[in-house]
């Protein structure tokens, strides 16, 4: 296809995305130096409204309520946490209420909830997890397993694919606890088959731990459904939560009761967090995976984009992602490829996720040519540009120019 032709189809792909309206109410590109912004999977750009919310909290709920605020009648911040995971749950997960809590980094909710897991499985001595799994995750395992002695199982993934219900099948025993796997993998975006490798897991009597980073407002979830015991994701990429948001943890209710026994103990997590008593007594149900105060002033931005989510519908998200992969996908085929590019993520759209990454040697020297440029990728070694264009705030021109920029380049 000639460029033309391309840049043309682009046009008619965003002339027909019903999801085209809502690109005006992010804080556009066109308003700063950025031609084509393609790194949604790892930083999600700020709504608009983001900043009027964020300035009316400190105006008006901070500044005049002052410490009253966590008790105000009208929406204590003491209940953020689980009023948040509820929208969360039901715009995103596929949770029912009273699963989901928005508390603390992704690095320490998947912490609290791994070391919960192995407790709730006394005697079963093994993790499973597979080698291409996200850094934190493993690094989180590889202390757990050190600091109770327990075995890890390693299930070595193709970093090109990722892990699949036969692997994980060969690898779960009688001695397994958890089961630790990212449902769209951080490198290829492979999208595991979740409800599957759920029943292999527990067939074996184990629990299963899913980290949602890459997968959580881009593509359709249905926890309660699927059968997962415990998950876990940030809020800033997809969710456009801003840097350093909060990150959410999911806990199926039939395993409430063993949350309460989460390692990091905190007032917050407590039954009654002012009485202040000597020992600790957890908080029934989800609430007692808190531990400190919750970062309240992070969690504003959450509210706006789950605002824009609820009205968009995830169904659409993901259609509209699928579009855009595919996009890159014709693009890459026609223009990179040619010039010694490989497309290692999957190409059945039932096992891609939201990013496309592409390998070529000496993609990194490219980075801050295309930053000049205006457009911005991610890199991740070895040799990978991850393509990650956010359904709500991408346009399929936008995607053309970046694409074109690393064209030019190449």
């Amino acid at each position: 296809m000639t460029s033309s032709s391309l840049q043309a189809r682009a046009l008619e792909l965003d002339a027909a995305d019903p999801l085209a309206p809502l690109r005006e109410q992010f804080l556009a590109p066109d308003d700063f130096d950025v031609v084509s912004y393609l790194d949604g999977n790892s930083l999600g750009r700020p709504l608009r409204a983001t900043a009027a919310l964020l300035d009316g909290f400190v105006r008006t709920q901070w500044g005049g309520q002052l410490i009253r605020g966590w008790n105000s009648p009208a929406d204590p911040w003491l209940s953020w946490p689980e009023r948040l995971g509820d929208r969360l749950g039901s715009a995103a997960l596929g949770a029912a209420p009273g699963q989901v809590v928005v508390a603390d980094s992704t690095t320490v909710l998947l912490y609290k909830l791994a070391r919960t897991a192995v407790a709730a499985r006394p005697g079963r001595r093994e993790i499973v997890v597979d080698t291409d799994n996200f850094p934190t995750d493993r690094y989180i395992v590889e202390g757990i397993a050190a600091e109770c002695d327990l075995d890890l199982v390693w299930i070595e993934t193709d970093p090109a694919a990722g892990i699949t219900p036969d692997q994980v099948a060969a690898a779960v025993t009688s001695s397994t606890a958890l089961v630790l796997l990212s449902h769209v993998a951080y490198r290829s975006g492979w999208l595991a088959d979740a409800a599957a490798i759920n029943e292999i897991a527990h067939a074996a009597g184990a629990l299963t731990l899913w980290d949602l980073s890459h997968s959580v407002g881009s593509v359709e979830l249905s926890l309660d459904d699927w059968g997962v015991d415990l998950a876990v994701g940030c809020t800033y990429k997809y969710l456009n939560g801003g840097p350093g948001a909060p990150a959410f943890a999911y806990v199926a209710s039939a395993l409430h009761g063993a949350v309460e026994g989460q390692p990091i103990h905190g007032w917050m997590g407590h039954r009654d967090s002012f009485e202040m008593g000597p020992g600790y007594e957890p908080a029934p149900g989800i609430r007692a995976l808190l531990s400190g105060t919750p970062p309240i002033l992070a969690m504003v931005p959450l509210d706006a984009n789950l605002d824009m989510l609820s009205t968009a519908t995830i169904q659409a998200v993901r259609r509209k992602s699928l579009q855009l992969t595919d996009y890159v996908l014709l693009l890459a085929d026609e223009w990179l490829v040619p010039h010694g590019v490989t497309v290692v993520s999957p190409r059945d759209p039932a096992r891609r996720g939201g990013h496309v990454t592409l390998r070529r040697e000496g993609f990194a020297a490219l980075l801050e040519p295309l930053w000049q440029r205006g457009v911005i990728p991610d890199y991740r070694q070895p040799d990978g540009l991850r393509i990650g264009p956010a359904p709500l705030s991408t346009s399929f021109a936008e995607v053309y120019r970046g694409l074109d920029a690393l064209r030019s380049l190449l």
